[in-house]
């Protein structure tokens, strides 16, 4: 990415303190910690590994691309935004990408978003931003993908406890993996949505009847 104003609202609008209320949301990790089965920073790593490779971290970018594309379509936009909406495992993960797509549209006002259906899903939202103001496909995807992940490494820092340094080590390992799966859903079509992150699909899932809850999903 080269041009500076493009980089400096794509720098904002994906900052931890544009307020889409991701801090609120675990995207199943808190079933998946009180499980036992995130537990430490090895195995928080190969539970983001699924999600970024094989789940909705994949998908999201596919959804994202295919919405950078349609920017000035709005009727391609509203069934991009109706797909990615059946594309979540769980009313959770619905009530999550809709709720983060709400509140990203809303704080996004002073930049003039194109128009979008009023429930459009957080990564539609974000690729259809990005696109209507010539933001580079290829840097979307990366910033989106590298700061969802950072979001979920945040929320189990404070689930498990995990310390800041793990926390940031686990994220820096995972940089090839979030490069790569960008890279590889650059050429992905509609049809190639799909994923195999059973596990976590449950959890979220389960996260709806947990009976101790910090967090919305």
């Amino acid at each position: 990415m080269t041009d500076p104003t493009g980089t400096m609202r794509l720098l904002t609008w994906l900052s931890p303190a544009f307020p889409t209320g991701a801090f609120a949301y675990s995207h199943g990790l808190e079933w998946a910690v009180e499980t036992n089965a995130i537990k430490d920073g090895e195995t928080l790593q190969g539970w983001l590994e699924v999600i970024i490779a094989h789940g909705s971290g994949r998908n999201d970018l596919i959804l994202l691309r295919h919405a950078h594309r349609a920017a000035g379509d709005a009727a391609a936009l509203r069934t991009i935004a109706a797909l990615s909406l059946a594309t979540a495992a769980s009313r959770e993960r619905r009530d999550e990408a809709l709720a983060q797509g709400r509140a990203f549209l809303r704080a996004a006002a002073p930049w003039s978003p194109p128009e979008l259906p009023a429930d459009t899903p957080y990564a539609v939202a974000v690729g259809a931003m990005a696109g209507a103001h010539g933001i580079s496909g290829d840097g979307t995807a990366r910033a989106y993908l590298q700061t969802f992940t950072a979001n979920l490494i945040s929320a189990a820092v404070r689930l498990v406890p995990l310390g800041q340094t793990t926390g940031l080590r686990v994220l820096a390992a995972l940089e090839p993996l979030i490069l790569a799966t960008a890279a590889a859903t650059a050429a992905a079509a509609l049809d190639d949505l799909g994923g195999c992150a059973f596990l976590p699909d449950i959890a979220a899932m389960r996260h709806e009847t947990q009976y101790t809850r910090l967090f919305r999903s």
